[in-house]
């Protein structure tokens, strides 16, 4: 039980220099498109990542006066992606411009809704290259963010979002860390080999949550019935007051 501990604790610093090995490489990308002149718009256009601008510029404004960003080029958030609290929210701030792109390209236009996510992370599987490890990490995600939405679903609330918050960023993190495995481990056998070591753990979890989260989930059409009753007797209520 000690080597899967230290087996855990060995993927948190190797998951640390892999993810700053990639900010450094997308922010120094930016640098060179900004030195370049690539992806500037003025502010007024309101350009958004990997869209350009989203609104015309003002007839009349002065073009030499006009404040300029280049949030056109913007791909990577590293703050955002080590701090928030799901894993859906902190795929939002990786390699931005490419998930702009997955998003309207595929995941938008896939006509199989319940496939639509796991099409997606295919696809960028194929984007990333050939490689098994690859195909391992990117279809695991789904089953791991169905575990989060079914989770939230079932047990956040307002009173304990803080500490739920906290608990899901350490659980999402640990998660990454063993997906970041397939990335660098790349082969079939290297990484299923690296996983069982440690028991597949994540996996069996991500399971045993979206089970328990289906069971505890809140019934969407008893809280149907609960908001007709009340609105029933409200306006019982209302007529009665008349």
């Amino acid at each position: 039980m000690l080597v899967v501990y230290f087996r855990y604790l060995f993927m948190f610093p190797v998951f640390i220099v892999f993810r700053l090995r990639m900010f450094s490489a997308w922010v120094l990308s930016e640098v060179v498109c900004i030195f370049a002149g690539l992806g500037a718009y003025p502010t007024q256009t309101n350009p958004k990542c990997a869209q350009g601008p989203t609104k015309p510029l003002p007839q009349d404004s002065e073009i030499l006066s006009t404040d300029y960003n280049f949030e056109t080029i913007h791909n990577i958030d590293g703050y955002m992606c080590d701090t928030v609290s799901t894993l859906r929210d902190a795929m939002r701030y990786w390699n931005m411009t490419v998930q702009w792109w997955l998003k309207n390209y595929i995941y938008v236009r896939c006509p199989i809704k319940p496939l639509r996510t796991s099409i997606t992370l295919f696809v960028s599987a194929i984007w990333h290259g050939v490689h098994p490890g690859y195909f391992l990490s990117f279809l695991t995600i789904p089953i791991m963010l169905l575990a989060e939405d079914l989770m939230i679903q079932a047990f956040r609330t307002e009173e304990n979002s803080w500490i739920y918050r906290k608990l899901n960023w350490f659980i999402r993190s640990r998660g990454l860390d063993y997906l970041a495995m397939g990335f660098l481990l790349l082969s079939w056998k290297d990484t299923i080999r690296f996983w069982s070591s440690v028991y597949f753990i994540p996996h069996i979890f991500s399971v045993l949550f979206i089970i328990i989260g289906l069971v505890f989930k809140p019934k969407q059409k008893k809280l149907k019935d609960e908001k007709d009753n009340i609105r029933q007797v409200s306006q019982g209520i209302g007529k009665k007051t008349d």
